[in-house]
């Protein structure tokens, strides 16, 4: 029979993951702010395709609202992007074979396979926000039928269906990279992914709550709540299953930072205010948000200089 203290001891004292020894890729704050705007650019097309095709009519505008945020966050999100490569101005080389001039797209390449993704992203969240624009009577009406019909239902649902892609990817992103923490959990395309849909709903809680309908507030609130729990949830895991990697890259300053300003501040607050609004009154939903927001930043941050400080 196996000895259980000893089995214990052994899984404790077992050497740190071989990640350890990697070269970092000297990713800078860039990274870190593409990767907090373009979470909440694909959560917001998330959430505004499930209020285009599931919600009520006094949804829409909440819904317009919704693209009318995605559309210059990824515009924003993608030079930072390229700015960061250490040769931005061959980005092209992601799209483009440079000896054929031909489209290349490599689906087993995570970066060729995420470029892709998020131009096509790109493509329907244009294509959504000219429509919304158009609704508003902003842009010719003509270009209402982006958002009318089947036209319109087939645009939201791929911008939405691209938007959740973009919204996880980053996380999928960094455990390519075989580097502490990001290459030894599978998990971080989940994390971001309820991380972006959780900031994505708190950005149009602020950019609305004084004029939005209650019932769509109401909605984007119970996103902003159970996203967060499942977010929560989903860190313990990840702390817990990675043991002595998590108390390697996390058992410092970094550490706090999360557990204060993303567990504390941008989730457990949030969830209090959101349960027991009575606490701040009328600004508890704004409250709410705001902390919302912070916590996801401060959550990719963390994640991605903890582990470039390895």
């Amino acid at each position: 029979m196996t000895n259980i203290p000893s089995l214990v001891l052994a899984l404790a004292q077992k050497e740190p993951s071989d990640t350890f020894y990697t070269h970092a890729p000297e990713w800078t704050w860039l990274v870190v702010v593409y990767f907090f705007v373009g979470g909440i650019a694909g959560g917001s097309a998330f959430l505004g395709a499930m209020l285009d095709l599931f919600g009520a009519p006094q949804d829409r505008p909440i819904a317009r609202l919704a693209y009318l945020v995605a559309l210059p966050l990824i515009t924003i999100g993608g030079p930072l992007l390229i700015w960061d490569l250490n040769r931005p101005e061959r980005f092209w080389h992601m799209f483009i074979q440079s000896e054929t001039g031909r489209p290349m797209f490599k689906y087993w390449s995570p970066i060729s396979f995420g470029a892709w993704g998020v131009g096509a992203f790109g493509l329907f969240a244009l294509l959504a926000g000219v429509g919304a624009l158009a609704e508003m009577g902003l842009l010719p009406r003509a270009l209402r039928a982006l958002r009318e019909g089947p036209l319109g239902k087939i645009i939201s649902a791929l911008a939405g269906l691209f938007g959740l892609f973009v919204a996880g990817y980053t996380g999928i992103l960094l455990a390519a990279t075989n580097r502490p923490l990001w290459a030894d959990t599978s998990l971080l395309g989940l994390l971001f992914l309820l991380s972006s849909i959780s900031a994505a709903a708190a950005a149009l809680i602020l950019l609305s709550w004084r004029r939005g309908h209650p019932g769509s507030l109401h909605w984007l609130s119970q996103m902003d709540a159970y996203s967060s729990v499942l977010e929560l949830v989903t860190l313990i895991v990840i702390v817990v299953s990675l043991g002595s990697v998590v108390r390697e890259v996390w058992g410092n300053g970094w550490g706090v930072l999360l557990a204060v300003g993303t567990v504390l501040l941008g989730i457990l607050i949030p969830l209090a205010l959101h349960f027991r609004p009575r606490l701040a009154g009328r600004m508890s939903l704004p409250g709410a948000a705001a902390l919302v927001l912070i916590g996801a930043f401060v959550l990719r941050a963390v994640v991605v200089l903890s582990s470039e400080a390895v």
